[in-house]
């Protein structure tokens, strides 16, 4: 393994709740009302898509995007990494390993909690949403930190680590390794049938077995 790419949201930072919060207020803006089954089924990396499944009228979309971003922003406060996932990334450089971050995410946002956390520090690779004009499951976001990475001739010998089945599909998509961190858009069965190799609890129970097999082989 050359290389490792990480999701952001509910892989590395406990944001899940707040973006959840902020979806279910607009959902409500708009006569729509919030269900967690309806929203696991129609979650999507592409939020214009999403929003259409969950029933927004198409020609209130974008408007509802914008209130998103206003409603979540005024929910996050302090931003906190998941337990031992900055120890872990530490880890990782440590070993040697060059890392990147592909992400849903707004760009400004990501880039403040990436600051907030410290987790910037191991990720210099960053492509978040609307850098391109593609969202997961498509392997392009992956295809482009890979060649930032200098490995895009050998995205086997890449794993990227996400929460969503779209993370575990954009992995396969690419060629890489996924492996899937189950949280509340992810169990581990719905990982598991869009391509993880593997699924852990956490980032850092992950990187603990992975660099423990690592050491022993």
């Amino acid at each position: 393994m050359e290389a490792i790419v990480f999701d952001w949201d509910g892989t590395l930072v406990d944001t899940l709740p707040a973006i959840t919060r902020a979806n279910a207020a607009v959902l409500g803006q708009f006569g729509v009302p919030y269900d967690d089954e309806a929203y696991r089924a129609a979650y999507s990396p592409d939020w214009r898509n999403m929003y259409r499944k969950l029933g927004v009228p198409d020609d209130r979309i974008e408007e509802a995007g914008m209130r998103w971003l206003g409603e979540y922003r005024a929910l996050m406060g302090e931003v906190r990494a998941f337990s031992g996932a900055l120890a872990a990334l530490e880890s990782l450089a440590s070993a040697g390993f060059r890392m990147g971050l592909v992400t849903a995410g707004d760009r400004p946002v990501v880039e403040h909690q990436l600051l907030a956390t410290g987790l910037g520090t191991y990720l210099p690779v960053r492509v978040c949403g609307g850098d391109l004009p593609y969202d997961k499951p498509h392997p392009e976001p992956l295809f482009r930190a890979l060649r930032e990475l200098g490995v895009q001739e050998r995205p086997e010998l890449v794993t990227y680590v996400g929460d969503a089945p779209d993370d575990m599909r954009m992995a396969r998509a690419a060629g890489a390794r996924g492996v899937g961190i189950v949280s509340m858009l992810g169990h581990r069965r719905d990982l598991e049938a869009a391509g993880a190799a593997e699924v852990s609890d956490s980032v850092a129970g992950w990187v603990a077995a992975f660099l423990a097999s690592a050491a022993a082989r």
